[in-house]
């Protein structure tokens, strides 16, 4: 990169001077901010777990790419129209275009599940902080049930198993254990797992009556942020425990 921005200041002098054409000095900056892009959807759109934050970099980074090559194919067209260039060299870059597209639309949806992710974890923040005190007359907020105390990988699979059995799909988990969301809100989600469910859909119905016929504890949740995110969802496992300060 160091090297690549070097490059850069080296054909802006030369294009000031009139020995090239601004258009090479576009090229060369247009290279280097796909590369810095990419670097950035390698860390977060193709990662595994990432923040609120980065999520936000990750979908302005493949805006970025897809404006890029919409202002090339755009800049072909007219070449095209003006007789300039040939017809067959606006189809590749179509494609690309068409590939950025897609690129951006998946950065989108990642995002929104990020955001998603982050309301859940909120909404078991604000239950953390004021346990116990669903407002008065209001539509309750959590539901807390304890049971055997106990939330093992074993129970999980079996959960998993019977909720395939039951509903011919998988069990919508939103957070496995530890998430990047969780870690930067301060909580430690170990051993926890978020399913994205309301608890009053059916499925969500089944899943509480199951857990608590087995004694699984979990906390249900209805907050939402409507048009947002879900936030409404389905923590199986104990409470989730304030991170220390100091890592183990």
């Amino acid at each position: 990169m160091l090297r690549a921005r070097l490059d850069i200041q080296r054909l802006r002098a030369l294009a000031e001077a009139g020995a090239i054409p601004r258009s090479q000095v576009e090229q060369a900056e247009d290279a280097l901010g796909d590369a810095q892009d990419m670097s950035v959807l390698r860390r977060t759109m193709y990662g595994q777990d990432i923040t609120e934050e980065q999520s936000a970099e990750m979908v302005a980074a493949a805006q970025r790419r897809l404006d890029r090559r919409q202002k090339q194919l755009d800049r072909v067209r007219g070449l095209v129209d003006s007789g300039i260039a040939a017809k067959n060299d606006v189809e590749p870059l179509a494609d690309q275009v068409g590939f950025a597209r897609t690129e951006y639309e998946l950065a989108v949806s990642r995002d929104k599940l990020t955001h998603e992710l982050a309301e859940m974890a909120r909404a078991e923040q604000v239950r953390l902080a004021r346990p116990g005190q669903d407002s008065a007359g209001a539509a309750r907020a959590s539901v807390r049930f304890d049971g055997a105390g106990a939330f093992t990988p074993a129970q999980f699979e079996q959960v998993s198993a019977a909720f395939v059995h039951r509903f011919s799909k998988p069990l919508p988990v939103s957070a496995m254990g530890e998430t990047a969301v969780h870690r930067a809100m301060g909580f430690d989600h170990r051993g926890r797992v978020d399913v994205a469910l309301n608890p009053d859909q059916p499925e969500g119905v089944w899943l509480r009556q199951y857990l608590e016929a087995r004694r699984i504890p979990y906390f249900a949740f209805w907050q939402a942020a409507p048009g947002k995110a879900t936030g409404a969802h389905i923590h199986i496992g104990p409470e989730s425990t304030r991170l220390t300060a100091v890592a183990d």
